[in-house]
């Protein structure tokens, strides 16, 4: 006679290392317990609480916190690589940020991560010609968090956004994937051009704070782009430019300038 076993839950070491954090916060601070039960211990997995951290975050009264996680459930239930992007985009904000001690932190507190699961969310729709929602997503994501994403920029995953205030990309921006990007950056298009006008940003590229990436060009794969630049022309790879408008001062530095995130002008630069 075959036994009837019961089946176990994956095993997901994320989720657990921070539902642990949680309970330890709640544990340290008791007066944050309904914010982090709310928030994470009252759910099963990353998704669910992503889900529920959104639709809290971005509901108004023109559109209810019930009616957002209906549709931030079915976008995350129907499209799986919207909750692995969310997992590299924590990973990456853990890993490059200092300020940042614990996983828990980004998914309560940074803004910048925050902005991204609900731009994905606002990406997910406009692939599906829900224009309006997508746009409403847009809408409520500049107002809450001061970050504007075009919802039909395509953007990969491994996402840093550091502080986020006054981040802005434009509709045809592509960003690769591991990028990190400070405050005020801007990826925007130049005169009224309707067709492919915004840049493309390779992998591993670092954008410092401030920095302005005009037009229809490439940033060539792991090159660092100096705060405060205006970048007006291609970046070959590997490349750190500098400047108004921007002008190469030297090589990257080092393999990974979006994973070091080292802003210091390599040696022998001016």
């Amino acid at each position: 006679m075959m036994e009837t076993r019961k089946k176990l839950a994956p095993v997901d070491p994320v989720w657990d290392r921070i539902t642990a954090e949680a309970q330890d916060a709640v544990d340290r601070e008791p007066l944050m317990g309904g914010l982090v039960h709310a928030c994470i211990l009252h759910h099963k997995n990353l998704d669910r609480a992503l889900s529920y951290r959104i639709s809290a975050k971005l509901c108004s009264n023109e559109m209810s916190m019930m009616v957002l996680r209906e549709i931030v459930d079915d976008a995350y239930d129907s499209a799986p690589e919207l909750v692995e992007a969310a997992r590299a985009d924590l990973m990456a904000v853990y890993e490059r940020d200092p300020a940042c001690h614990r996983l828990l932190q980004p998914i309560l507190y940074f803004k910048g991560y925050q902005a991204m699961q609900a731009y994905r969310v606002a990406h997910w729709l406009w692939t599906r010609k829900r224009y309006d929602l997508a746009y409403f997503f847009q809408m409520r994501v500049s107002e809450i968090f001061g970050v504007d994403i075009h919802p039909a920029a395509r953007i990969g995953k491994g996402i840093m956004i550091d502080h986020a205030h006054s981040i802005v990309i434009g509709e045809t921006a592509v960003v690769g994937d591991n990028v990190s990007m400070l405050h005020s950056v801007t990826l925007g298009g130049t005169g009224k051009e309707e067709e492919d006008r915004h840049p493309k940003i390779g992998d591993g590229v670092m954008i410092g704070a401030g920095a302005k990436v005009l037009g229809n060009i490439k940033v060539g794969h792991c090159s660092r782009i100096a705060a405060g630049s205006v970048v007006l022309s291609e970046v070959p790879p590997c490349k750190t430019v500098a400047g108004i408008p921007a002008k190469i001062v030297g090589e990257a530095g080092c393999d990974q300038p979006s994973i070091n995130m080292d802003q210091r002008f390599p040696n022998g630069s001016d």
